[in-house]
């Protein structure tokens, strides 16, 4: 046999066994199990199976043996990591039944269209989080079927995997089966959501209108709504909450705040560095892909420097990232300041960390193997990844629903001083995170 007949011959054994694999994931779906590969979801493709089974150097038989031995239901189940380690079925319980939670996005911009495409592309079932409706603002004719091609269709992000289909006669969308209401209203007091069949909903409000108590608690006024969930850091005393650090303080709260993309991207490694080695100081800087809040060309702003044409400058600007880390870990009050760049890339951000230690950190290779056995760990394989590889660029972690991807080759340290680099696709791992945040609510 050729060594090209030999290297087919394994793959084609390796692509029947990954699509048993297939059937095994998609009857643990119908039982609401969640099943994670180290951290990430595991995509319907056997090529996607395959990837992640010879990056993690794991055989997939083995997983398919775990998968179809499994009997539990409403459960997670980390796969990857169960081989890893040798587990087998018997050590896994099935945990109690998800209630469904109605969800409404006010608002439909990047974020609500991310949310929504996060939501929609999961497995149909009438358990855990149900988007239910979408507010916009008044439009003219045609508005719903330009809601739907946006969805449909991204510039940044590609073609939504899925179907969306315009339901006209009931003001709403199809999407991949699943029908959403449009509510078009100016104002929360506009809407009474229980003449739409929706109680008891979350409201993920990601327009960014409100962001105090008062603006904030319109939502929870209108009829139908228990709860609000801000894409945005908030002002006054509403919690700010990254998913992995202080989720556990939500509790009965009404109104929380997912925080920034930004403070997503850095409070889990600021987390992980501060309990091992204890920050004294530091700078954030974040080089930030543009926004929709800045001009296509020089225009008028209200914010300094942001009227000038974003895809062709450089723009220095503020971001409150820093200081809004202390709301998720107190002890780092006072202690860190923050500058952004917005660049034009449409994109893809990157967070560079400055920081003195209490404790020497080492060199970088003894730095970056403590963030690398971190990143692989139960507890923040779902936030913070790791790359190497000395050819990374932004548009390679564009998609990456991991919220802060850690660069080594970029590492400097020395003694008690260091500085890292994390990039972090500033919509689609901030919106994993804000999801995240949602179901925490919504089972308290």
């Amino acid at each position: 046999m050729s060594i090209y007949q030999n290297h087919l011959a394994k793959r084609q054994a390796s692509e029947a066994v990954a699509t048993e694999l297939l059937v095994a994931l998609a009857k643990l779906s119908a039982q609401n199990v969640n099943v994670l590969f180290f951290g990430e979801r595991v995509s319907l493709s056997v090529s996607d199976i395959l990837a992640k089974h010879a990056k993690a150097g794991l055989d997939v038989a083995q997983t398919l043996a775990l998968a179809k031995e499994l009997t539990v239901a409403n459960t997670t189940v980390d796969l990857g990591q169960a081989v890893k380690a040798g587990k087998k079925a018997s050590d896994f319980a099935s945990g109690a039944e998800v209630p469904a939670t109605d969800v409404v996005l006010y608002g439909f911009g990047r974020i609500g269209r991310i949310l929504a495409r996060l939501l929609m592309s999961r497995p149909a079932s009438d358990k855990g989080l149900q988007l239910k409706a979408i507010v916009v603002r008044p439009a003219g004719e045609g508005d719903l079927a330009k809601r739907g091609s946006l969805l449909e269709r991204d510039s940044v992000h590609g073609w939504f995997d899925g179907s969306v289909e315009i339901d006209s006669a009931n003001s709403g969308i199809i999407v991949n089966g699943r029908f959403i209401k449009f509510i078009y209203a100016s104002d929360p007091s506009e809407v009474d959501y229980t003449a739409h069949g929706i109680d008891n909903a979350i409201v993920i409000d990601n327009t960014g209108k409100w962001k105090d108590e008062a603006g904030l608690g319109k939502h929870l006024a209108s009829k139908g709504v228990k709860k609000v969930l801000l894409t945005a850091p908030a002002k006054g005393d509403i919690k700010n909450v990254v998913y992995g650090v202080n989720h556990d303080t939500i509790g009965t709260d009404t109104i929380v705040s997912a925080a920034s993309c930004t403070t997503n991207a850095i409070t889990p490694t600021l987390k992980v560095l501060h309990d091992t080695y204890g920050i004294e100081s530091g700078h954030m800087e974040t080089v930030h892909a543009f926004t929709n809040d800045q001009n296509l060309v020089d225009n008028h702003h209200k914010s300094d420097r942001r009227g000038r044409a974003a895809p062709l400058n450089m723009v220095m600007t503020s971001t409150g990232a820093a200081s809004a880390v202390s709301k998720a870990i107190p002890e780092l009050k006072g202690k860190l300041t923050g500058n952004a760049i917005r660049v034009p890339t449409p994109n893809v951000s990157l967070a560079i960390l400055n920081l003195n230690f209490e404790k020497a950190v080492g060199s970088a290779d003894e730095l970056n193997a403590f963030i690398k056995a971190k990143s692989q760990s139960i507890e923040w394989q779902e936030q913070i990844d790791y790359s190497d590889s000395p050819e990374a660029v932004s548009t390679d972690f564009l998609g990456s629903e991991k919220v802060a991807i850690f660069d080594a080759k970029a590492t400097i340290a020395s003694d008690n001083r260091a500085t890292l680099y994390v990039w972090y696709d500033n919509e689609m791992g901030y919106s994993t995170q804000v999801i995240r945040v949602a179901e925490v609510m919504a089972s308290n």
